[in-house]
């Protein structure tokens, strides 16, 4: 996710402030994610009335809040167990 430059206004915003407050102030603004964009108003409206701390709240708000297009192949893991018919990764030691 990207925040094409409403990262360093959300960081120069006056805090603590409200989720209804950062909207007004910022909603428009676009995220970028992996596959397409998402104005920065529908992803904290998802989550109703905040108040937020410092940009640090924001931004953990942003990355819990993205639609499915922000987190690439949807139900895709790397951590899946083998199953009977693969070979899967050999044992190492440490």
């Amino acid at each position: 996710m990207r925040l094409n430059g409403v990262d360093d206004r959300l960081e120069r915003h006056q805090y603590p402030t409200t989720s209804e407050e950062i909207i007004a102030a910022h909603g428009n603004a676009t995220v970028e994610l992996a596959n397409g964009s998402e104005r920065l108003g529908d992803v904290l409206e998802r989550f109703g009335d905040q108040t937020f701390e410092d940009a640090e709240d924001v931004f953990t708000t942003l990355r819990a809040g993205v639609c499915h297009r922000g987190v690439g192949r949807r139900f895709y893991s790397d951590r899946d167990p083998t199953t009977d018919a693969e070979e899967g990764p050999s044992p190492v030691s440490f």
